[in-house]
């Protein structure tokens, strides 16, 4: 069976990244098939179809997660029919990923989605939502509920950052989301954020340790703005970090850890246990409001792709944008 896919080749030092029609024998010999009806554009997939050393085998098929109805299926805990979401693992990096209309993986890479998710849902959480309500997850366990105080978001109208304020405000916290667009406000709090900063007051340099102002973080922008946020988190506190759109260097002091007691959670979304995933799914499918998620979301096909990478890049796309692979 011919399909439709975003197949990247390199010769040489050039790498290109285009729709192209292949086959069934293109896939890699795993225990289920899946008709892949929805994908989404990530930040992750856009610095990979960029060029950016993601990308660790040619030719592949982009794109790093999807969701769809499993076709055929050689492990007993799927069947045809089944909702199916899968995120990382290596799609779109060292097996052929989710910017397609088919997909074949093994059978724990998996997730059979919450009745009430549908898989159009699922992309419009995708990776960044899954991060996101792993990141929530990581507060709670750290012991940071609602009363303990304000929860910081960075990155506030990327995809990770809008999940997160909508779960986080269902669940009852305060949010206040760091961003550099204030034109985004009433996005930003028709999602649930109770106040905004700009990410300027984050970036510069700062004291090591400084005045508390919240109880846990969510971070997705790492680098200079991660020190500041850990030097600015009250006593016991919490902060997640899962990204590094802000550099990869931790240009931090050992002061709020050992002064203050405050725990810095890192978050893997790629491999996550099955076990951790499920329970993710699970948890999406009852704290996130469902209408809060559609003010996330726009469409485009797969022909559509590059041109979101160039505004992702450029810092132009807010929350999500899913990929509609039948167009």
């Amino acid at each position: 069976m011919s399909f439709q896919a975003i197949v990247a080749r390199q010769s040489g030092d050039i790498m290109t990244a285009t729709v192209e029609t292949v086959s069934d024998e293109f896939l890699t010999e795993d225990e289920v098939s899946v008709a892949v009806e929805w994908s989404t554009v990530n930040y992750k997939d856009a610095i990979a179809l960029a060029g950016h050393d993601i990308i660790k085998t040619f030719p592949l098929i982009t794109g790093i997660d999807f969701a769809g109805t499993v076709v055929t299926s050689l492990d007993p805990r799927y069947s045809p029919g089944d909702k199916v979401v899968a995120t990382g693992w290596g799609l779109g990096q060292t097996h052929h990923g989710g910017f397609s209309q088919r997909a074949r993986v093994p059978g724990d890479w998996l997730v059979k989605l919450p009745q009430s998710i549908s898989t159009r849902d699922a992309m419009a959480i995708g990776t960044a939502g899954f991060t996101a309500m792993l990141s929530v997850l990581a507060l709670e366990h750290g012991g940071i509920s609602p009363a303990r105080g304000d929860i910081l978001v960075t990155g506030a109208s990327g995809g990770v950052g809008s999940i997160a304020i909508a779960l986080l405000s269902k669940l009852g916290y305060r949010v206040v989301a760091s961003t550099g667009k204030p034109s985004e406000a009433p996005y930003l709090k028709g999602l649930g954020a109770t106040s905004l900063i700009d990410r300027s007051t984050l970036s510069a340099g700062g004291p090591p340790i400084s005045t508390e102002r919240w109880a846990g973080a969510i971070d997705a922008v790492g680098g200079r703005s991660l020190a500041n946020i850990l030097a600015q988190t009250a006593y016991a506190g919490v902060v997640t970090t899962c990204g590094f759109v802000g550099g990869r260097d931790l240009p931090a002091s050992v002061l709020p850890f050992i002064l203050r007691g405050v725990m810095l959670a890192g978050i893997d979304s790629v491999y996550a246990p099955r076990a951790v995933r499920e329970r993710a799914w699970q948890r999406l499918a009852t704290d996130l409001d469902l209408g809060k998620l559609a003010s996330t979301v726009s469409e485009v096909g797969l022909a559509d792709v590059p041109e979101v990478v160039s505004q992702m890049l450029a810092g132009h796309v807010r929350g999500r944008t899913l990929v509609d692979v039948s167009r």
